[in-house]
């Protein structure tokens, strides 16, 4: 479904990405690992189109996005939820939602003024906004201002701005960055409800290994912007240059007593 050819950038003399090449299937949730700085922001955004590659290419169901904005990949079907909430702060968590149900419904010339003009004629779309609210149990906070919620229930938020636009990629950035011990786990949850829609890829940045080790189906390691590890999580984990290099976990450590 998505899939990266050579993708590379470089900031004048520092190569932030260099050669990714990677595919990512259905069905799937690969976790993207690496110490920090080692490059697995830069490689979101060159996916999602928020910098531009110095080289290589992106192809989504087998067409290149080469040229496509930000918004145009999310038309395309591309989803991201950033380290930072990216949500609108002075409408309420309805007209979050609803902006997004929409904008996923809409046709690729249906400009920003119509979608606030036409919002009451379409009762249907509200509806969609709430069973999406409803599935983030976040039903009760419809008419909260965005401002005024905990850092928690922003995060809930996007998810649920993701879910709105159906997306065929998920693409989530250290999801549970700033959250509690106690808001972490209901993001983690809707990642787990997602996972349950086989046509739907996920990748997912994030430091925590216990969280990569529960939710990944593979693991990718990067490093210095180059794919140093790709394979399923318990062969990545296991390896010690990974384990010492990348994770900073001592590989004696993890060794399990007979």
């Amino acid at each position: 479904m998505l899939e990266t050819k050579g993708l590379t950038v470089r900031f004048g003399g520092h190569v932030a990405v260099n050669a990714v090449s990677c595919a990512f299937k259905p069905g799937t949730l690969t976790a993207i690992v690496g110490p920090n700085g080692a490059g697995k922001t830069t490689f979101f955004n060159l996916i999602s189109g928020q910098i531009k590659a110095t080289a290589g290419q992106v192809f989504l169901n087998g067409n290149a996005l080469d040229g496509l904005s930000p918004s145009a990949r999310t038309r395309a079907g591309l989803g991201r939820a950033f380290q930072l909430t990216n949500l609108f702060p002075n409408l309420t968590v309805l007209e979050n939602v609803r902006l997004a149900v929409q904008a996923a419904r809409s046709g690729p010339h249906l400009h920003g003024l119509n979608l606030w003009s036409i919002w009451s004629d379409h009762k249907a779309l509200t509806q969609l906004a709430e069973d999406v609210l409803e599935a983030v149990s976040m039903n009760d906070k419809q008419h909260v201002l965005v401002a005024s919620l905990p850092h928690g229930d922003q995060r809930k938020l996007e998810v649920a701005l993701l879910m709105a636009l159906e997306p065929d990629v998920f693409m989530f950035d250290e999801p549970t960055a700033g959250m509690s011990a106690d808001e972490a786990p209901v993001i983690l949850n809707l990642i787990r409800k997602l996972k349950d829609d086989k046509r739907k890829t996920i990748l997912l940045v994030e430091h925590k290994m216990d969280v990569v080790r529960e939710l990944a189906d593979r693991i990718i390691v990067l490093h210095n912007g180059s794919l140093v590890a790709d394979g399923e999580p318990a062969t990545v984990i296991a390896s010690p240059v990974v384990q010492e290099a990348y994770l900073g976990i001592a590989p004696e450590t993890n060794k399990v007593a007979a």
